[in-house]
């Protein structure tokens, strides 16, 4: 393997002048390992399975052989319009975006724009994408997986399998992350339309099983390759991990903490889920106004290119974000990683630190622990190579009220950002339930009412994991909010909810897709008498049941032959409403609490038999 020091004019295979210009022009003297490694191999029509980590490189790595072969074709046969001469698989929209505009400066060389290259991702339409390859050619493509699946899919107009006949490379980029998302079947369905005579690029960070069966599918004898710069770590060596352990309750100020005290420029910040990344980015823009807070998660469509364009270019700000943007993705000066808590798998953890210590850069990374957590360093150590050091800070005793405060008066002026906060804690509970270390991260050992406090809610949410002692460590505000009298700010969502609030009045039922958190106040005494006529039914049901099971059972055939049943409409109503009941909770309409409540059965345990 070449040194890890070479220069590109080293190389056993020589690259071409525009190319060496090219690499010249973007600033990069020497190789990296991974490049060092890949391009003597993909350059000699080698298949390739490459593991590095992240940062190391891989885009140049696939990027230079990828152009020098279509070069070396045309120097004996010009490339037709229509005539795609290579493929690049990417798992993300904002990484597919990153590749092209580095093969954009390849192509803007004077001897290099007689090739046209085409990024086929979402956020338009199918039809948009078959009129510009129709229209404009293409020799390269650069494409998440569904969407280049669909323009295989489709026959016609297109026919995109005709068109890759001549296909010189196919370059699978984060190909463990391709498979984490599911893609495996849809890469399947690709490989089924590219010609066998092609050369491969498989680039990953890790290699997991998945990861070698595809090789074994989609590669011919290929040469493995695998480049760390630490063998006792898989992270970046100029990245320093660091972690603190800190109550639940004092998670939120130990961050603004940390931001405040570490001069922090840049930094991303990763959350579990979409909704968390929407209710922090409004929180943070009012606890941290010194600095720009910018959102982007997979919901998101077009905004996402807008968000990390911003990031891109400020001088200081935070990103929020999720697992949608820890991979691949390139972001200049990034001097900090901070974690919330713990991403759902181990492998995730690497690839979010890479977004910093990049390219020969430093860089660190903060992982937020709970004190019921702390035993994931030392999985970290053992199954990742990670080693991370603890740091001590020191929170101000009055912050937490202050932070608080803000964060109830956010809620209290919009109900938008009441129903954002909610949201996000319980898709933060129920995303902690799928930890893949789950014998360490367990949903049993946290304190949800001190959690519910970090998050400034007004009050405890209704659900299932939500038990009755974690109201005495839960902190709301100082005076108890009527929730039902906080006013969207939106004023097309405040008639909306002011017309249902009024339906709900005089129906008792809530149309639409969300639920009131309480229900309208019955008086106890008809409520109780309600629940004592229900469990008197059911008792008469289940007796008329026992008498004809014994007749079965004695094999008294005159007693167990059935009359056709006559209910009355009383009877007929409470079976209706018992099935009503149970249709909501499998849709989780209502919670299993409200179901035992209505059915009455916390009340006397009317579903046992005690004989």
């Amino acid at each position: 393997m070449p040194r890890p020091s070479a220069k590109w004019v080293d190389l056993s295979t020589p690259l071409s002048a525009p190319v060496l210009q090219v690499i010249e022009r973007l600033g990069f003297e020497k190789m990296t390992p991974v490049q060092a490694a890949t391009i003597p191999l993909l350059l000699g029509y080698k298949d390739v399975a490459a593991e590095a980590v992240t940062g190391s490189g891989k885009t140049l790595a696939f990027l230079v052989p990828l152009v020098e072969l279509l070069l070396k074709r045309k120097r004996n046969e010009a490339w037709k319009k229509h005539e795609i001469g290579a493929v690049i698989v990417s798992p993300t929209r904002e990484l597919a975006t990153q590749i092209q505009d580095v093969l954009s400066e390849f192509l803007s060389h004077k001897e290099l724009c007689c090739f046209r290259q085409k990024m086929l991702i979402g956020g338009n339409s199918v039809e948009e994408d078959v009129l510009a390859i129709l229209k404009e050619g293409a020799n390269i493509l650069v494409a998440t997986p569904g969407r280049l699946q669909d323009l295989f899919d489709r026959k016609g107009d297109l026919n995109l399998a005709a068109k890759v006949k001549s296909l010189e490379l196919l370059v699978l980029d984060e190909a463990d992350r391709l498979l984490d998302m599911g893609f495996e079947a849809t890469i399947n369905t690709i490989l089924a339309y590219l010609p066998r005579q092609r050369r491969t690029g498989l680039f990953s960070a890790t290699q997991t099983k998945e990861v070698k069966d595809l090789m074994r599918a989609g590669l011919r004898n290929p040469v493995l390759v695998s480049v760390r710069e630490k063998a006792t770590t898989s992270t970046p060596k100029l990245l320093q991990n660091y972690y603190i352990v800190v109550e639940p309750e004092q998670k939120l100020v130990a961050l603004l903490e940390f931001i405040r005290t570490r001069n922090i420029k840049k930094a991303m910040i990763f959350f579990p889920t979409c909704a968390c990344v929407e209710y922090w980015s409004i929180a943070l823009a009012e606890l941290i106004q010194s600095m720009q807070v910018l959102a982007l998660h997979g919901k998101m469509k077009l905004e996402r290119f807008r968000m990390l364009k911003s990031f891109r270019e400020a001088d200081s700000a935070l990103l929020l974000c999720t697992d949608v943007l820890a991979r691949g993705v390139d972001i200049p000066e990034v001097d900090w990683v901070l974690q919330w808590e713990p991403p759902s798998n181990a492998a995730a953890f690497v690839h979010r630190v890479g977004r910093t210590a990049r390219q020969g850069s430093e860089g660190s990374a903060l992982l937020m622990l709970l004190p019921t957590e702390d035993a994931y360093v030392d999985f970290l150590t053992r199954n990742q190579k990670v080693s991370l050091k603890e740091l001590d800070l020191e929170l101000p005793e009055a912050k937490l009220a202050e932070t608080l405060a803000t964060l109830h008066e956010l809620q209290k002026n919009d109900r938008g950002t009441f129903d954002k906060a909610n949201r996000a804690f319980v898709s933060h509970v129920q995303a902690y339930t799928k930890h893949e270390c789950n014998l360490i991260l367990q949903l049993k050992d946290l304190d949800l009412g001190k959690i519910a406090t970090s998050y400034g809610l007004l009050q405890l949410p209704r659900m299932p994991e939500m038990k009755p002692h974690f109201k005495e460590s839960f902190r709301g505000p100082e005076q108890m909010v009527d929730v039902f009298s906080l006013v969207y700010k939106d004023k097309q969502k405040q008639a909306s909810f002011q017309s249902k609030l009024k339906a709900y009045a005089e129906t008792g039922e809530w149309k639409g897709k969300k639920k009131l958190i309480r229900k309208n106040s019955v008086p106890w005494e008809l409520a109780n008498k309600e629940r004592e006529e229900r469990k008197e039914i059911r008792k008469k049901r289940r007796e008329k049941k026992q008498i004809r099971k014994a007749a079965i059972e004695a094999g008294d055939a005159v007693s167990v032959k059935k009359k056709r049943a006559k209910f009355s409409q009383e009877e007929l109503e409470e079976l209706a409403n018992d099935i009503r009941l149970l249709k909501k909770v499998k849709k989780k309409k209502i919670t299993e609490e409200e179901y035992d409540d209505e059915m009455g059965i916390k009340d006397g345990g009317d579903l046992v038999d005690s004989e």
